[in-house]
């Protein structure tokens, strides 16, 4: 990743955390601006090209009630047909994703055999930890609020027997494809086998858009499992591009996220102002 971009990263992320900090405060351009050290046409400019919409319009998408409107507008229905008939592949974004996953044989090995490349790298939501096999990325995690050593921790603990090993290099060209949402990556689901049903329901919610656990359970054919499903969702180790985001009580309300509910609101608004631009 370039420096250019690694630095309007950086920038991004200090005016999220500055925009959720003060949520209920209507904040100006030029105190956004202020906060992340740069002119108010330039972080005007810099913050557009990213989101898709302006600031103040982004702050509109990080306000408590979004959610619920989000149920409300762009409530995705799954329907069991076509989440069973699965091909196998999705579309995110302007981002193509191929994915396998693991057997259950091999996932109740725990990771044996496995070498898992590792590294951290810039993203606007902040400090995230990425994994792959040679078969894809198989974590992404996002350490903002938990910090790397915790994270870390977690992400290791999930395949106890695999062999990890410090290699960004391996896992860059899909982690930069899924950052500027350009070219192929490739994703290798570990789970086990209801996890892996969750987890494919969960690729099939457009960007933008939001789904109920009570609906991901009936559409994987397990309509009384809802606490089950709520466990598969946190339990997905690769954020962001499996969008466990997307998931939402039926309330409105915006339900667990394990990477802290500030990421989550930062997710569903950045997609939101996306499909925004976009229209």
């Amino acid at each position: 990743m370039n420096t250019e971009n690694s630095y309007h990263y950086g920038v991004i992320e200090r005016a999220i955390q500055e925009i959720s900090d003060r949520s209920a405060e209507k904040l100006s351009l030029e105190e956004v601006a202020s906060g992340v050290g740069l002119s108010p046409s330039h972080f005007q400019r810099v913050f557009s090209q990213w989101a898709g919409v302006s600031p103040k319009r982004y702050q509109q998408y990080l306000t408590l009630d979004h959610a619920k409107s989000l149920l409300t507008e762009r409530h995705s229905l799954l329907e069991t047909a076509h989440t069973t008939g699965l091909s196998g592949s999705s579309r995110l974004h302007d981002l193509f994703l191929r994915w396998e996953a693991m057997s259950p044989g091999e996932y109740a090995r725990g990771g044996a055999g496995l070498t898992i490349n590792w590294g951290w790298f810039d993203t606007p939501f902040g400090d995230t930890l990425a994994m792959g096999t040679d078969r894809g990325l198989c974590g992404l995690a996002f350490a903002a609020e938990q910090g790397r050593e915790t994270t870390m921790d977690d992400m290791t603990s999930r395949w106890p027997a695999a062999t990890f090993r410090e290699n960004s290099d391996a896992v860059r060209p899909w982690v930069e494809a899924a950052i500027t949402m350009t070219g192929d990556t490739k994703l290798h689901l570990i789970g086990g086998p209801f996890q892996i049903k969750v987890w494919e329901a969960l690729l099939q919610i457009p960007s933008g858009h939001v789904t109920t656990y009570s609906d991901i359970a009936q559409a994987i054919g397990s309509p009384k499992a809802v606490r089950a499903v709520g466990t598969a969702v946190g339990r997905n180790p690769v954020s962001w591009l499996i969008p466990c985001h997307r998931a939402l009580r039926k309330s409105g309300g915006l339900g667990g996220y394990h990477w802290g509910l500030g990421v989550k609101r930062a997710l569903l608004a950045w997609e939101s102002a996306r499909l925004e631009g976009a229209a």
